[in-house]
């Protein structure tokens, strides 16, 4: 029991460290990508015209809010991760 058990977390923690690697590299990617988009339209942008303000201040804005929200987010699923592994960590020492 207590070998297919170390088997069972072996896996998991594999599986886990592609998940997290897969997950930086395509976050560092889409941070690339909307860099050079960021990029372009600051090298285009036409400041005399006030749309392209407004264009710029709410696109700063649109992001602020939503690199909020996704800290927030992961902030959660990380502080609802380690509670089921303290559960699970729990269940194994009532085992023994």
């Amino acid at each position: 029991m207590s070998e297919k058990i170390n088997e069972i977390r072996v896996n998991t923690l594999n599986l886990i460290e592609r998940n997290e690697r897969n997950y930086k590299l395509s976050f560092i990617g889409a941070a690339f990508v909307e860099a050079l988009f960021f990029a372009a339209f600051l090298l285009l942008a036409d400041f005399s015209n006030r749309v392209h303000i407004l264009l710029l201040i709410m696109t700063i804005v649109i992001y602020t809010i939503m690199a909020f929200g996704l800290l927030a987010l992961g902030l959660h699923v990380n502080r609802n991760t380690l509670r089921v592994l303290n559960a699970l960590e729990a269940i194994v020492k009532n085992d023994r």
